[in-house]
């Protein structure tokens, strides 16, 4: 008896498809250490696509020397610059342990001026306590993405370098497997590269005001270490509306409970009428260029890419959860069409 006679066609394909379903959730599971390193990837693939392709097809440049070209201008504009904001924030900290006196003296000051004011000696403390447990998780995830960091950046650049030697290829295979007829690729593409414009470029901009704002606050007001809570501000300016306000408003209760009276309420005005507007204009202004992530997206993604993502989930996150509302979206979109030209072909056969 032939295999033929077995199984139908239909029977084969569900086989195949079970067989091609279970060997890739293998394949996820044993990915799952280095999913930051392909969204990093695919990330700096969709920046810096069209730089390598000028290269290549404009200045006739060998696909290699092109790739590693990108690579070191993406070390010295992405790389670098996080690498110092680490080795600042891990000084800072060090800093810190070796001498948390003052944060107590910080804490009994606010604790005394919120006493006085609103009946609470025990505010600071009593909040302290409570976003202890999930502050310290949060630490932890951050730090082990930190942990490895060097790794996923390293298997990052090895895969790049290969996607840009390859674009062409690359690109194609992409089109070819990917679910949707070509017209739905070429606009998923599209999406895909503006919305990752917008959280990249668009974010990193935005956050770099507030957090240059920030500091310009800090010393108008007599604030501490400017520069330091500035690249703090920007950092957490990628949680929109949520983030700046981490930083200047602790800052303005510690200069009231000092007796800096105007100090600390013009403190708390320039940041919530100057620091936390620029997001929202500089949103709008974004929007209308490139395309938006909604802040209610960027916010749950945040929360779902730092655990698992560690401090890139602030980028990663918000990208993810986006990516993949874009795909339902088509996907409905093709459901519909797929739909009407159902009903189409039956009325016709009618």
């Amino acid at each position: 008896m032939s295999n033929n006679a077995v199984f139908s066609q239909r029977e084969r394909n569900i086989i195949i498809l079970l067989i091609v379903i279970v060997l890739g959730g293998i394949l996820l599971y044993a990915l799952k250490g280095i999913f930051g390193a392909i969204l990093g990837t695919l990330v700096m693939y969709t920046l810096f696509r069209n730089l390598n392709r000028f290269l290549i097809e404009k200045w006739r440049w060998p696909k290699p020397l092109s790739a590693v070209v990108i690579i070191i201008l993406s070390i010295f504009i992405i790389v670098l610059p996080f690498a110092g904001i680490g080795t600042m924030l891990v000084n800072k900290a060090i800093a810190l342990q070796k001498n948390p006196a003052w944060i107590n003296q910080l804490v009994d000051a606010v604790n005394t001026f919120v006493g006085d004011k609103f009946g609470k000696p025990d505010f600071l403390k009593e909040q302290l306590e409570a976003s202890a447990s999930y502050l310290g998780g949060l630490l932890t995830s951050i730090l082990g993405g930190a942990a490895n960091l060097f790794l996923e950046v390293t298997v990052m650049y090895f895969i790049l370098y290969f996607l840009f030697v390859n674009y062409k290829g690359f690109e194609n295979s992409l089109i070819h497997y990917m679910p949707f007829d070509d017209e739905s690729a070429v606009v998923f593409g599209e999406e895909l590269k503006n919305i990752t414009y917008s959280n990249i470029i668009g974010q990193t901009f935005i956050a770099i005001v507030q957090g240059a704002f920030l500091s310009v606050g800090f010393l108008i007001f007599g604030a501490k270490d400017p520069l330091f809570w500035g690249v703090i501000c920007a950092i957490l300016s990628f949680i929109p509306l949520l983030g700046p306000p981490l930083i200047f408003v602790p800052a303005s209760l510690i200069l009231l409970s000092q007796g800096h009276t105007w100090e600390g309420i013009g403190l708390l005005i320039w940041g919530f009428g100057l620091v936390i507007n620029i997001d929202n204009v500089l949103r709008l202004i974004i929007a209308k260029r490139i395309g938006d992530i909604h802040p209610v997206i960027t916010v749950v993604g945040v929360i779902i890419g730092i655990p698992l993502f560690g401090i890139m989930g602030l980028v990663y996150g918000p990208l993810l959860l986006t990516y993949f509302l874009i795909a339902v979206r088509i996907y409905k979109a093709n459901k519909r069409l797929s739909l009407k030209k159902q009903t189409l072909q039956d009325g016709q056969s009618l």
